[in-house]
């Protein structure tokens, strides 16, 4: 098996934080644009901050992913040709996809930038792997429900040349994957399509049902209690 170095991979909600990163070791990049992206509420990046992001990192031998990874509906779908194009341009190190829609649009229009099909995608068997590799996919995330175990058996079972990526801090999602339900029907704001409002984290409370008002007493931690939020992930 081909052994490489692990590749540090950093989130950047802005061009600040983006040559913070840089400057303090990362290996790589992935940043948000205006569009098409599940960190909708984040401040993000403008065609030209990511043009200037992108120069910044590369002049530091520092690589940048765009992120395109929303589940999209049609409406969604217009303007991405446009989008891609003008990512096209810019030359990100690569795409980071979940959708099968947007993932055809970018390699139709942009085949040349790597694509890395995105941890939203529920990538969780090394047949899965194999698909979208078959399709072009150079990386696939996986999801973030697998212990070490099942990477390290997806890793044996797949081409060498096909490169996994793992979060290994941060956030776990109540819902599978990412893919909640429960922002839209509550906010109407739609964590699939970058406007989560997080209702997994807000703080509840337990009641019977034939005793309305009376509350169950719950502890968790000093911070409050909350039911529906998952412990975050320590994979190291």
């Amino acid at each position: 098996m081909m052994t490489k170095s692990p590749e540090l991979l950093l989130p950047a909600g802005s061009p600040e934080v983006l040559k913070t990163a840089v400057i303090f070791g990362a290996d790589a990049i992935y940043i948000g644009g205006e569009a098409y992206g599940l960190r909708a509420k984040a401040k993000n990046f403008t065609m030209d901050e990511m043009a200037e992001g992108i120069c910044f990192a590369h002049e530091h031998g520092v690589k940048v992913y765009v992120t395109a990874n929303v589940l999209a509906h049609d409406e969604d779908l217009r303007g991405a040709e446009q989008y891609f194009g003008e990512l096209k341009d810019i030359r990100p190190d690569a795409l980071i996809i979940s959708d099968p829609g947007l993932f055809l649009t970018a390699r139709e229009h942009c085949p040349e930038i790597p694509v890395h099909i995105s941890t939203q995608a529920n990538n969780l068997n090394y047949k899965t792997f194999h698909f979208w590799h078959q399709l072009g996919a150079s990386r696939v995330v996986t999801g973030r429900e697998l212990s070490l175990t099942e990477i390290r058996e997806i890793r044996e079972q797949i081409p060498d040349g096909l490169e996994i990526e793992t979060f290994v801090h941060g956030a776990m999602c109540i819902s599978y994957s990412g893919r909640c339900l429960l922002s839209n029907y509550l906010a109407g704001r739609d964590a699939n399509r970058g406007s989560c409002a997080h209702p997994c984290r807000w703080s509840y409370a337990v009641m019977e049902e034939t005793r309305p008002g009376e509350y169950m007493p719950l502890y968790e931690n000093e911070r409050g209690t909350f039911l529906f939020s998952s412990k975050d992930l320590c994979m190291v």
